[in-house]
């Protein structure tokens, strides 16, 4: 009994496995992925492979930017047509860090309240004019 155990317990890892593999692949890349305070990043996420085009079909997309703000963007599309309707696989945002850190930028493609692709990228921003130009002000002022 014990020895069919494990190969039922392989063919259920290997089928969840599958399901992981037909998720997208996503990339997402900052431009600049460094910069002095304050910057504007513009973000690109591609979304390569998937289960199915209907499945990427008009998505709800969320930017998470690493400092306690997000974007999202809900497109008022058509009724899927396989074979006519376009699947976008280029999503593209900006956003502006007014003061230094290290942030990680969440990309999520929904579907219902379902994530069906996500990816994330670091941006690194040092201490320039929207730090005070790195100089503490508090500490100049009691000279």
């Amino acid at each position: 009994m014990k020895v069919l155990a494990l190969p039922l317990i392989l063919a259920v890892a290997m089928s969840a496995g599958t399901l992981d593999d037909k998720k997208p692949k996503v990339s997402v890349k900052a431009n600049p992925a460094m910069g002095m305070s304050p910057v504007r990043v513009v973000v690109t996420a591609d979304v390569n492979g998937g289960s199915s085009e209907e499945e990427l079909y008009c998505p709800a997309i969320e930017w998470e930017w690493g400092d306690e703000t997000k974007s999202s963007d809900n497109a008022d599309c058509d009724p899927y047509v396989a074979g006519k309707s376009e699947v976008k696989r280029r999503f593209t945002a900006d956003h502006t860090y007014r003061t230094s850190g290290e942030y990680q930028v969440q990309f999520r493609m929904k579907k219902k309240d379902r994530i069906v692709g996500a990816g994330n990228t670091m941006v690194r921003v040092r201490p320039g004019l929207g730090d005070g130009g790195g100089i503490d002000r508090s500490a100049a002022a009691t000279r």
